[in-house]
């Protein structure tokens, strides 16, 4: 019996090779995989390098092309690691890297499971597409495991200065990391086929036009995004007290960071009666800005409502409150200056590890850091405060990172969004400039002005095509005074709700279910292998 000719998968040989000779290429493109995940990361703010994710895409594409499962992981997994462990580098700085290098490890992980899947679906008709529908997939497995999801690394937190970020009005953050993917992957197999010598222009076109498209579809769709006053225009103000010190600490200084933004405010209030600035209609104060409960507190309450005669205009306080169960709840507080405190939005999303602890006793085997860690109560309700003639949505610091909380709070009939956030737990790092990036993409994603206002920076002003006009140094006093539109238009990302992502997702997994079938029959003996030489053969 003759057995039939079998073209080896890349990478593999079909004779022994010496050592050297079998290691070296994949300790190049290990190398390769690390520093593609690096490329990635240089391409999130605060730098404006987004070209630099397509590019880290279209290594990882040329690297994954028709790879066996193992290397696939394996590949992906160096990928992730090259992107997942510079860009969370803030999550140890003040508790170390028992912190941080295993959420990278386990980040990585999650990034090397679609990874693995591209593999196989690139041998299917179409893989480019295939492939970025997949990591689709893959960020949608990462916001809902483990702990409730920690989506930070998403694509579209990328690209907040290029042209890809029109399209998250359409279809949201899903659609953005598709676009971005599918312009990687078609650029790497473009790449490929041109030094495979297979040069013929019938072979060039889809990878050109799953490089292109994308990118072009980002640019059209630019001046669709509504900048307009829909229901009029407001001014606001976004006041950033600062703390006395950065670090997990900071909130042992609770009365001094109260006062801080107690006395910013009365400063506003100053510079309004001088004609300095405008009088705002609406304060957005930070998360975290009254950790003492100011309910239970009469001296925060005295603070709090002077400061909101002061300056004439409702107030929202990101304040701790102690319910009647003594339990902690992250909450924002919409005081009113005639009337007080009125209405109140808890925290939804909250933050495993900081304000949640998910299995106390085992981490605490690992630090003791883990007893740090709060034992809040989310809250339930999608509120919107009325403040003067704007609806305000609220999404509070972590929650800016989920795609449906973001979008509950604006559906919700909104006119404009707040994101009040506390980042002095992370100094001088990255972190705060990672999530105005969010912030940025969200006012794209939902037509909406959105005011951050942060305890120790970076507060920021961002209109609704993601243009930041005014923002703030880390750990400084600052108040920023601005008038911006209202905006009632529903984007087609908000008509469509999640929709858009999970059909992508069902398409990726049919797509690897029908990879997985063909490579299965693919590796079946058929009637031909079986027959003697000659047999099978068709006749003249």
């Amino acid at each position: 019996m003759v057995a039939p000719a079998v073209s080896p998968e890349p990478g593999l040989s079909s004779s022994p090779a010496p050592a050297r000779a079998r290691w070296l290429p994949v300790t190049l493109r290990s190398l390769a995989a690390a520093a593609a995940g690096g490329l990635l990361f240089l391409s999130v703010p605060p730098r404006p390098t987004w070209w630099l994710a397509p590019l880290a895409f279209a290594v990882l594409g040329l690297l994954l092309h028709r790879r066996r499962f193992r290397g696939a992981l394996g590949y992906g997994f160096l990928f992730g690691l090259g992107f997942m462990t510079p860009l969370l580098s803030w999550t140890g700085i003040f508790v170390g890297a028992v912190a941080w290098l295993p959420l990278s490890a386990l980040e990585a992980l999650l990034v090397a499971v679609p990874c693995a899947a591209i593999g196989i679906v690139t041998r299917l008709r179409g893989g480019v597409l295939w492939a970025a529908l997949l990591w689709v997939a893959g960020e949608t497995l990462r916001a809902l495991f483990p702990f409730g999801g920690f989506p930070w690394g998403k694509i579209a937190f990328s690209q907040p200065e290029g042209p890809y970020l029109f399209l998250a009005a359409l279809g949201g953050t899903p659609l953005v990391a598709f676009a971005v993917t599918l312009s990687g992957f078609g650029l790497g197999e473009l790449v490929r086929r041109l030094t495979a010598r297979e040069r013929a222009p019938r072979l060039l076109v889809a990878p050109v036009l799953a490089a292109v498209l994308p990118l072009a579809a980002g640019l059209a769709t630019h001046p669709l995004v509504g900048t307009d006053a829909q229901a009029g225009e407001v001014t606001v103000a976004a006041v950033q007290g600062n703390v006395p010190r950065a670090g997990l600490d900071f909130n042992a200084q609770r009365r001094a960071v109260l006062d801080n933004h107690v006395k910013r405010t009365e400063q506003l209030a100053a510079d309004v009666r001088a004609g300095r600035v405008a009088k705002p209609d609406l304060v957005i104060w930070p998360e975290n800005a009254s950790d003492i409960d100011p309910l239970r507190n009469r001296d925060a309450y005295e603070l709090i409502d002077k400061a909101a005669k002061d300056v004439g205009a409702p107030i929202a306080v990101g304040a701790v409150l102690i319910d009647k169960d003594d339990n902690p709840r992250n909450t924002v507080i919409l005081w009113d200056p005639v009337q007080g405190p009125i209405d109140q939005y808890t925290k939804r999303q909250l933050q495993p590890f900081g304000e949640t602890m998910p299995w106390r006793g085992f981490f605490r085997i690992f630090s003791s850091a883990v007893d740090r860690a709060g034992r809040f109560v989310p809250g339930t309700e999608p509120t919107v405060f009325a403040m003067g003639q704007a609806r305000v949505a609220l999404a509070t610091c972590y929650e800016v990172a989920f795609d449906g909380v973001v979008r509950d709070s604006v559906r919700n009939g909104a006119s404009l969004l707040a994101i009040p956030t506390n980042n002095a737990t992370f100094g001088r790092s990255e972190m705060t400039y990672q999530q105005l990036a969010m912030d940025r993409v969200r006012a794209v994603e939902h037509g909406r002005a959105v005011v951050v206002a942060a305890t120790s920076g970076v507060s920021a002003i961002v209109h609704p095509d993601g243009t930041v006009s005014q923002r703030t140094d880390l750990f400084t006093p600052a108040a920023l005074v601005e008038r911006v539109p209202l905006r009632t238009a529903t984007t087609m990302a908000d008509r469509l709700g999640a929709w858009p992502e999970w059909v992508m997702v069902a398409a990726a997994l049919a797509a690897l279910v029908v990879g997985l079938v063909t490579a299965r029959r693919g590796r079946r003996p058929t009637a031909a292998d079986e027959a003697p030489s000659g047999a099978g053969e068709p006749t003249n």
